[in-house]
């Protein structure tokens, strides 16, 4: 389903009660964790590290990272599906098979993998929720970290087992931890669509409230 068509029908069913129910979810829903006990240490030398993240709409994930000191860029795409060269309308069927991803380009001397996925755990998205965040729902919006080698994997997965082990969130972590075969970028219209379109009700109300919570849970990092 186009998008436009998407955030209109979410409007006419109930703006207001919309609006306020999930603003106030919203302004609840990040997450104060503990820092990854097995991370990768700074590098000492300035580079170029990649790492694609899925959790929900890509719109704000590619909000919460833009404002990620050491992100040098976040783009979004889509990973994890079977099918070559998706548009958004083949993601948008969910018969694809991939998500709505971010392409992160970190500098590894600036921010480890760990502080990204702390960011990406505690208020870019909801790891409990299965194949959904707020309003939408469906395999393409579901949580993942799509890994690029075995040292991504193995810090990702022993995050997401410390963070069940400790019982952070009151539910256990869904998020997929999967080779990342093959990323490609979305359509123009959605790059830097949050930060384009601050007005939208859909932004204003699920993705801005994850940039502003990045900013008071992480003001060392914030940018």
């Amino acid at each position: 389903m186009n998008r436009s068509v998407k955030i209109t029908l979410i409007l006419c069913a109930a703006l207001l009660i919309l609006f306020t129910v999930f603003r106030h979810d919203a302004a609840s829903a990040a997450t104060a964790l503990p820092d990854p006990t097995v991370d990768e240490s700074l590098s000492t030398q300035k580079g170029q590290s990649t790492l694609v993240v899925a959790g929900g709409c890509f719109w704000g994930v590619q909000a919460v990272f833009q404002h990620v000191k050491g992100v040098t860029s976040a783009t979004s795409g889509y990973a994890g599906g079977t099918v070559k060269n998706p548009d958004y309308e083949d993601v948008s069927s969910g018969q694809t098979g991939h998500a709505e991803s971010v392409e992160i380009i970190y500098d590894p001397s600036q921010i480890t993998l760990g502080q990204l996925l702390k960011v990406f755990f505690s208020v870019a998205h909801n790891p409990t929720e299965l194949n959904r965040q707020g309003p939408d729902s469906g395999t393409q919006y579901r949580s993942a970290i799509f890994f690029a080698n075995a040292d991504q994997q193995r810090i990702a997965q022993a995050y997401v087992d410390q963070l069940n082990h400790a019982k952070v969130f009151s539910q256990p972590i869904v998020t997929q931890i999967a080779p990342l075969k093959s990323f490609y970028r979305a359509e123009d219209y959605h790059q830097n669509y949050a930060t384009n379109h601050p007005d939208n009700p859909y932004i204003a109300t699920f993705d801005l409230p994850k940039v502003q919570h990045l900013q008071q849970q992480f003001p060392n990092l914030y940018h």
